[in-house]
């Protein structure tokens, strides 16, 4: 009977050590580094492709939260979109500096950096997102030119619900900062927004369509608007907004 028992608990203690030893059984988290997809933080090569690559893979991860991490470095970003739906939880860790073209006709689209269509994302990490804006303000003539060109905003979230941004920061947005359109349950805190205050149209945060949000414990400083609040947006609370 001894024998027996100590038999199971081998085998117990076998089938525990291979289980451990799997990397990537069902229930796991999985880190997706965004190196090992191609890129590089010289803050020359443009890394879009590599990011795409790495929240791709991240987001259709099936067995359990995933999360894309970007190291120290300063990598460079042409523009990118990061869309859903994710297959579970995702969070975007960002250590480094995300660096925008100078050029702002390099961006096609409304926001350098784009999330649309994705349920329980955190982006966070305590990075810096740097627009360079510095380059494009002296063509932001929209106070007296109704055909003026709309600038890229720093990042952007859309249709995106249960999710929320901590931690992160962002500075010299050629137009706005943070974008917010039609998202659901989406927390912001801990985030440092800045830009000079003669630089124009760089609101901190725009807010349209969107209900359930709460702002707290954040840091404004641009020139513009701190938190622009457009139509259709409800159920917003907004507390301990500090102005530098």
């Amino acid at each position: 009977m001894a024998s027996r028992v100590l038999l199971i608990l081998c085998l117990s203690s076998l089938f525990f050590f291979l289980a451990a030893s799997t990397k990537e059984y069902p229930g796991q988290a999985k880190i997706f580094d965004v190196r090992n997809y191609g890129a590089h933080g010289d803050g020359r090569r443009d890394n879009a492709f590599a990011f795409t690559k790495a929240w791709n893979e991240a987001c259709q991860w099936s067995n359990g939260r995933s999360t894309v991490y970007i190291p120290p470095g300063i990598f460079y970003l042409r523009q990118v979109t990061f869309t859903g739906p994710c297959k579970n939880p995702i969070t975007f860790i960002i250590r480094g500096t995300l660096l925008a073209p100078r050029n702002p006709y390099a961006i096609k689209q409304d926001e350098w950096i784009l999330f649309k269509y994705v349920d329980n994302l955190t982006v966070t990490g305590g990075g810096l997102l740097d627009g360079q804006g510095s380059y494009s303000w002296p063509l932001n003539d929209c106070n007296k030119n109704t055909n003026c060109r709309t600038l890229a905003m720093n990042i952007g979230f859309a249709f995106v619900k249960s999710s929320r941004i901590n931690g992160l920061r962002s500075i010299n947005s050629k137009m706005g900062h943070f974008n917010l359109f039609s998202v659901e349950d989406f927390n912001i805190t801990g985030v440092t927004i800045t830009a000079p205050g003669d630089s124009p149209n760089t609101d901190g945060i725009k807010i349209g369509k969107s209900s359930h949000m709460h702002i707290f414990n954040v840091t404004i400083g641009t020139g513009d608007d701190c938190i622009a609040i457009l139509d259709g947006t409800s159920n917003l609370d907004i507390s301990d907004v500090r102005y530098i």
